[in-house]
């Protein structure tokens, strides 16, 4: 007699959940429960409601290697092992579903080794085609839980959005389970993002640091965003967490950290990096390649000057160490280079977008090669030209930041109106 791989996971799971005991015989599960993380995610606060939201529902799932437990299982190996959930198929974003794929890349289509599902890659995929793929696969219940960064530029949130999009299309109905924002959600900061500028990392006007969980963002999204591409709002639910308060870092949660991509190694990356992954629209390292990817800045002839006029900056909560790198890839490739390290001090007080703009301008006066990426790929992570044109013509830190506080008023107001926690 032979165990599907479905039953065996099941059983697997609960015998190891009776073997397990405390050293006093207490069971595994309350012992689980006194070293609970203090937040639940929306996959905790679902599973714990026997997954209701999705009874009778043939469900796919778009999610990546973040989309994990407390115990830090994958959800689609849980949930697939669970006869409470029909699950026919995995959706894989950029990167991929398992995440064996670099920055730009992704998995294709292909079944799933571990559950025979079919996975079904999404990267570059939107609207119609994007439907079709849903069509295809048979589910008539799309359910969202990747860990986001925080940052506009992260391209996630897309994958969210054009899948909101192409589930309104197919008459899906599409479910999002909350993870915490890594770098709070106290407020929103960083340009707005002009429309006429919008791609993949960025498709509509939102801020650099956005300031939302994806839960929120999806609300953002439904009511003002997708009856525009889709013409018509999707069938929406959001799944809380509890616990979350909107000051927490994401080492305060007591979740697991798992890389997001690739270059996205621990909580503190996603701090520094809706600033300093503007440094991809220059011809400056912005440190792939190294073990501190977007903390590591740097290119062949840089030397301590960058450091000095970075710290003389007297930028809030951060300091700059002169730095040396080899990069294994990307740019600079085998090629030592000399730059800075940033070292956040404060991370409460320290402003990642604006931090970003005090070191494009103060590398650029400091190192003669300096240049934009010859495709202008800055005025895509901006949102517009502006900053661009304004560092060219010599504005300071202060005049850049000052150009877009009028449109982040306003995206701030929009903002509000979806949160859906409160505190700090």
């Amino acid at each position: 007699m032979s165990l599907s791989r479905r039953s065996l996971l099941a059983v697997t799971g609960a015998v190891g959940a009776a073997a397990a005991t405390t050293a006093a015989g207490a069971p595994a599960a309350e012992a689980a429960e006194r070293g609970r993380p203090r937040v639940r995610t929306g996959f905790d606060r679902l599973t714990a409601d026997g997954y209701r939201l999705l009874d009778g529902r043939r469900v796919g799932v778009v999610t990546n290697p973040t989309g994990i437990t407390a115990d830090v299982r994958h959800i689609v190996d849980v949930m697939h092992a669970d006869d409470r959930v029909n699950l026919v198929a995995v959706f894989g974003p950029e990167h991929g579903f398992r995440g064996t794929a670099q920055a730009g890349g992704s998995e294709g289509k292909y079944d799933d080794p571990a559950t025979g599902l079919p996975v079904f890659d999404t990267y570059l995929k939107s609207g119609q085609a994007l439907a079709d793929i849903f069509t295809e696969s048979g589910v008539d219940t799309v359910v969202f839980d990747i860990q986001d960064a925080g940052a506009r530029f992260y391209t996630y949130i897309w994958t969210m959005f054009d899948c909101m999009v192409a589930a309104a299309l197919a008459g899906k109905r599409f479910v999002v389970l909350d993870r915490p924002n890594p770098i709070t959600g106290r407020d929103a900061s960083g340009p707005v993002l002009d429309k006429a500028y919008a791609t993949f990392v960025g498709r509509e006007p939102i801020a650099q640091a956005h300031g939302m969980t994806v839960a929120e963002l999806a609300s953002l999204f439904n009511a003002e965003f997708v009856p525009r591409a889709a013409g018509k709002a999707v069938d929406l639910e959001t799944v809380r967490m509890s616990g979350w308060r909107r000051g927490d870092f994401f080492d305060t949660t007591g979740l697991p950290w798992v890389p997001p991509s690739p270059n996205m190694p621990t909580p503190e990356t996603a701090l520094v990096y809706p600033g300093t992954c503007l440094f991809e629209g220059t011809n400056l390292s912005e440190g792939r390649g190294t073990t501190r990817p977007f903390e590591l800045l740097g290119a062949e002839g840089i030397d301590a000057a960058w450091a000095e006029a970075a710290n003389a900056q007297e930028l809030p909560g951060v300091r700059f160490r002169e730095a040396y790198f080899t990069p294994t890839f990307s740019k600079f490739q085998g090629k030592t280079v000399g730059g800075v390290q940033l070292h956040v001090h404060d991370r409460e007080a320290f402003d990642p977008v604006r931090t970003g703009i005090a070191l494009l301008i103060t590398s650029k006066r400091v190192w003669s090669g300096w240049a934009w990426r010859s495709d202008n790929w800055i005025d895509k992570l901006t949102g517009s030209s502006k900053v661009r044109t304004m560092i060219d013509a010599g504005a300071g830190t202060d005049e850049v930041v000052g150009a877009w506080q009028e449109d982040l008023s306003a995206f701030r107001r929009l903002r509000a109106e979806h949160l859906l926690y409160r505190g700090r």
